[in-house]
């Protein structure tokens, strides 16, 4: 749907997506209420059919784009985290590699760090000059992007180590919840309460 005619609306909307609460969608579109009446607008506002049809819209739209850049950013590093030397050259009879660029895809053409050609004449003593054309290239680092996508997918968990004062071992102290604080104050209570006030009193002299 086109954008919405009320500009205030609009702007509603859009703040809803943008995650502000109700109550902070109202204001930051213009409007001016009272704190009390504040809510009450906003709600009648989030049920305002034009309203709420754009906003799901936009949140549509941001979860696709979201998703497609995700998407692509994945792809991106794949295409360097799997990127082989053998796609970019050719072995001969001889055993000797030559560069082989006449099939390379947009894909593998992505993983080029570095591409340098280099041509130079060499003369000779019989015959005409020979012209020497020698090309480098230099893939990108696959490190860094297999370790971002293990990261990605969790195939690598981070162990913290955790020490106590002066690096030696941590000490434990036992943790209790508040009831069972409170069924040990009735415990003791219950003995204090079954002891004889004469044997109270001998223990207190």
């Amino acid at each position: 749907m086109p954008i919405l005619q009320n500009a205030r609306h609009e702007a509603f909307a859009r703040a809803i997506v943008e995650g502000k609460s109700a109550r902070a969608a109202y204001r930051a579109a213009g409007y001016q209420a009272k704190d009390a009446a504040v809510d009450a607008a906003a709600s009648r506002l989030l049920r305002n059919a034009k309203v709420a049809a754009r906003t799901a819209e936009l949140k549509g739209d941001a979860a696709r784009a979201s998703t497609i850049t995700a998407a692509r950013v994945l792809d991106e590093l794949a295409k360097l985290a799997f990127s082989n030397m053998l796609n970019y050259m050719a072995i001969g009879a001889d055993g000797e590699p030559r560069l082989d660029f006449s099939a390379l895809s947009r894909d593998q053409a992505a993983a080029i760090h570095e591409l340098l050609v280099e041509t130079r004449t060499e003369e000779r003593e019989n015959g005409p000059p020979a012209v020497i054309v020698k090309t480098r290239f230099k893939l990108a680092d696959k490190r860094g992007p297999l370790v971002d996508l293990g990261k990605h997918l969790g195939l690598f968990k981070e162990r913290v180590e955790h020490t106590g004062k002066d690096s030696g071992p941590m000490e434990v102290k036992p943790v209790y919840s508040d009831i069972e604080v409170a069924r040990w104050i009735g415990r003791l209570l219950n003995k204090v309460a079954a002891a004889s006030p004469s044997k109270i009193g001998e223990e207190s002299t």
